[in-house]
């Protein structure tokens, strides 16, 4: 069975950093995009960041760039995202996703997500 498993979530205070990670087994990664996707409490599901699986080339959301890098790493068939100066907004849970174009849309496979959770 195709699965995505995030981990590296959890409480931190604003400013503070987190990394992700996304792994996949029985399937591998280097041949879809993968996105960072969140939902905070309320709110709808919410692209943050893409990477592309041909050339590498990097999407991110106005409210995260410059603080947030995705990096993928095929040989260990893992994408990560690492956060940086985060913010109480930052707080959701935080899905991986794999497809075929970096939207909600184009993602086939999903994970069940890692829950972040910024405050002092």
């Amino acid at each position: 069975q195709v699965r995505l498993v995030e981990s590296g979530g959890g409480l931190v205070q604003p400013g503070g950093s987190l990394r992700l990670s996304c792994a996949a087994s029985r399937f591998t990664l280097d041949y879809y995009m993968i996105g960072w996707f969140r939902q905070a409490p309320g709110k709808e599901r919410e692209g943050v960041s893409c990477i592309s699986s041909s050339d590498g080339s990097t999407y991110y959301a106005n409210s995260v760039k410059g603080r947030f890098t995705i990096s993928r790493d095929n040989a260990k068939n893992t994408v990560y995202l690492q956060m940086n100066s985060l913010k109480p907004e930052d707080t959701a849970v935080y899905y991986c996703a794999a497809g075929i174009d970096c939207n909600y849309y184009g993602m086939d496979y999903w994970g069940k997500g890692t829950l972040v959770t910024v405050s002092s």
